[in-house]
């Protein structure tokens, strides 16, 4: 029974390592990263590989198996539930409308919301597609990846500008990520909407790249409320990735 367990603990990190890796691996470089003998990893990628958990591409290199996707997909539509409560206690705190993110393929993808009570506020569809660029979630969850997947990621989308604040050079939006690592929040200065600021902050431990946020009208959402807002949050995710993590 031990035996069957630690197998299942080691085929679950090697989902992990393909996912960190950008999807793909060689069993080499599985070896390299697990510590595990080539032999015990081949069975067990085989046997992911038999569920539909893993794929064997032609170039003979594992990548994550396209059965992956109907679990990620409940895991999200369960993370906008879970995050609920989080989401409203930031509204009661921060008195701004409180938002959850996960990045899907190239955008930001709004799963969960909870409004502001205040007649003027921010209001996002949950289910909305968006670009990372130039909004708070998208550059929290930017801030997550090494700078070759964002640009490969830029690559595919370009950076439209949909205000003068907007970044639209790969340069400088690169240098903004470094920043949003060392302070551990992003923020839409207004890139995506005049007259709106957003704060984000990386949401560790999520079953995908999730950021929370919370955004409202620029004249509340002043620049000086910023560092005041950033502890609440960084609580809350703190709290929530807690709630989120393997019972021991």
């Amino acid at each position: 029974m031990a035996e069957a367990v630690r197998s299942l603990e080691r085929a679950f990190d090697l989902l992990e390592h393909l996912a960190d890796a950008g999807g793909e691996m060689a069993l080499s470089e599985l070896t390299e990263v697990s510590g595990l003998p080539m032999p015990t990893i081949y069975r067990l990628m085989r046997t992911l590989v038999n569920q539909g958990y893993v794929r064997q591409e032609p170039s003979k290199r594992y990548a994550l198996g396209p059965r992956l996707v109907r679990l990620g997909e409940g895991a999200s539509r369960l993370l906008g539930t879970w995050a609920r409560p989080v989401l409203s206690r930031l509204v009661e705190e921060v008195g701004e409308t409180a938002n959850m993110a996960v990045l899907e393929g190239d955008e930001a993808v709004y799963v969960a919301q909870v409004p502001s009570k205040h007649s003027m506020r921010m209001f996002t569809e949950v289910g909305r597609r968006v670009q990372a660029h130039c909004t708070g979630v998208g550059k929290a969850l930017l801030s997550q990846l090494p700078d070759h997947r964002v640009q490969e990621i830029l690559g595919r989308t370009g950076m439209e500008a949909h205000t003068p604040n907007t970044f639209t050079t790969p340069g400088a939006l690169l240098a903004e990520l470094e920043k949003i690592r060392e302070q551990g929040y992003a923020l839409d200065d207004e890139e995506q909407e005049i007259g709106v600021r957003c704060v984000a902050v990386p949401l560790r431990g999520a079953p995908a790249l999730t950021a929370i946020s919370v955004s409202g009208p620029s004249g509340r959402m002043t620049r000086e409320v910023v560092p005041n807002v950033v502890p609440v949050m960084r609580d809350a995710a703190e709290r929530f990735s807690k709630e989120l993590g393997p019972s021991t």
